[in-house]
């Protein structure tokens, strides 16, 4: 894959290892044909009522990340998000990167970008957790603690918004820069990935949109999963009569999430 700025290689679930080993390098690592045509298909289906939705209610000028860019919020309880919590083509590199299968699952959501959008600013998603009373360890110092499973549900380009990631910061206590410090090579840092790719990131790696220049809405869907040894609270967000549809293994990591009946 060959974007501006960023060269990124493609892996699959049978190399597991290998793409485990660039995560902890990079904090991402990229999964080609994540989602089968028709999966794909499914979740662009959900993607866009869940847009129109929004859109109608909210609107783009008031918009929770600014003018044309919102979050879909967790969205868990629809099958279109549900599908994307025990996918075989991601699930192994999971559980190359842990060494263990006992993940969680923490949610799903993502955000999009409508025509207009503008640049975001370079953000970490997980704040400070650690409180060490000496200074001597953060939430930096740990292994990734937190994993959120990116879906482009259309091909992400320089013109229509795609996410920049600046590679190796998950480890970094630097202080992220502003819009206006930002060096040119960060703001070129795009991942310039195609529909139906996964993209498999520690949230403390350094990434924000760009903007929207197209015509049309850049979404992208999302699945969370906590570390073995992480928590954090969980909001009960699955109906119980979804969660009783899911295979075993999907129920295990969705269990902290079931609605109480």
């Amino acid at each position: 894959m060959t974007t501006t700025g960023l060269h990124v290689k493609l892996f699959t679930a049978t190399e597991a290892k290998a793409a485990a080993e660039v995560f902890h390098r990079d904090g991402f690592v990229c999964v080609q044909d994540a989602l089968t045509p028709e999966q794909l298909a499914f979740a662009q289906q959900g993607a866009h009522r869940i847009i129109s939705e929004q859109l109608a209610a909210v609107g783009q000028e008031n918009m929770n990340r600014g003018y044309a860019r919102h979050s879909f919020g967790d969205q868990l309880h629809h099958p279109e998000w549900t599908m994307l919590v025990g996918l075989p083509t991601l699930l192994p590199i999971l559980e190359a990167i842990w060494q263990s299968e006992e993940f969680t699952c923490t949610g799903a959501g993502g955000d999009y970008s409508l025509p207009g959008a503008k640049i975001q600013r370079l953000h970490s998603d997980i704040g400070e957790s650690i409180h060490d009373p000496q200074g001597l360890v953060t939430i930096h110092d740990l292994p990734a603690p937190f994993i959120v499973v990116n879906f482009p549900m259309v091909d992400f380009t320089q013109r229509n918004g795609a996410i920049r990631f600046i590679p190796g910061t998950q480890r970094s206590r630097a202080t992220i820069p502003s819009l206006e410090n930002e060096p040119v090579w960060m703001q070129e840092s795009l991942l310039c990935a195609s529909a139906g790719t996964a993209v498999i990131r520690d949230v403390r790696c350094w990434h924000g949109g760009t903007a929207n220049n197209s015509d049309n809405a850049r979404p992208m869907t999302s699945v969370g999963y906590y570390a073995p040894w992480y928590r954090a609270r969980e909001a009960q967000i699955l109906p119980r009569t979804l969660y009783s549809t899911l295979v075993p293994r999907v129920r295990k990591m969705c269990r902290l999430l079931v609605q109480e009946a």
